[in-house]
């Protein structure tokens, strides 16, 4: 249960993530957990995770070695770096990645948004790796976050993160999975 958003508008790239976790009816809030943030940055470039906050640690740990090929500037580049990514999490992490019969592939079980000076860019559980031109939004409370992203882009007094966190916040006020404080990260799009 979580809500992330990316917004790119006027050379600039936002991420934003909710920090509450939830456990059932059970809410984590930030007030109670000191590692609450849901993004974490990997050279020049910031993910948030949905899904299982184990996945945190996983992609953490497996991005933190130094041997590994990791590139997020593109989207091929991407798919390829989740492509080696998935490997490991099954085969040291004990990632159960079955989910239906009708899947055409392996689940990561996890959405993920990724913003660095190249974009805004998007991974599902599936592996499809998207590129975005305007914003996006995944988790429980995405529904929320895209209709205030689409209310507000247009407007030309509003830059990505505002937007970005009022979408989040809108998001945390109709949906119990998401929680404020928000974290934000911008960059500096290249092209």
């Amino acid at each position: 249960m979580t809500t992330i958003a990316v917004v790119r508008k006027n050379g600039f790239a936002v991420i934003v993530a909710d920090t509450m976790t939830k456990w059932g009816s059970g809410k984590e809030t930030a007030e109670y957990v000191a590692n609450h943030q849901k993004t974490f940055k990997i050279d020049d470039t910031v993910l948030a995770i949905t899904g299982n906050t184990t996945f945190k640690a996983m992609m953490t740990d497996y991005f933190s070695r130094p041997k590994i090929e990791k590139k997020f500037d593109s989207v091929n580049a991407i798919f390829k770096t989740w492509h080696r990514m998935h490997t490991v999490l099954k085969e040291e992490y004990f990632l159960n990645a079955t989910v239906g019969a009708d899947d055409p592939v392996e689940s990561t079980r996890v959405d993920v948004l990724l913003a660095n000076k190249h974009g805004i860019f998007g991974v599902a559980a599936h592996r499809t790796v998207q590129e975005f031109t305007k914003y996006y939004a995944f988790g429980s409370g995405a529904d929320y976050a895209m209709g205030a992203m689409f209310a507000l882009y247009s407007d030309k007094n509003r830059d990505a993160e505002e937007i970005a966190k009022i979408a989040v916040a809108a998001a945390a006020e109709f949906n119990d999975g998401t929680g404020l404080p928000v974290t934000s990260h911008r960059f500096k799009l290249t092209s």
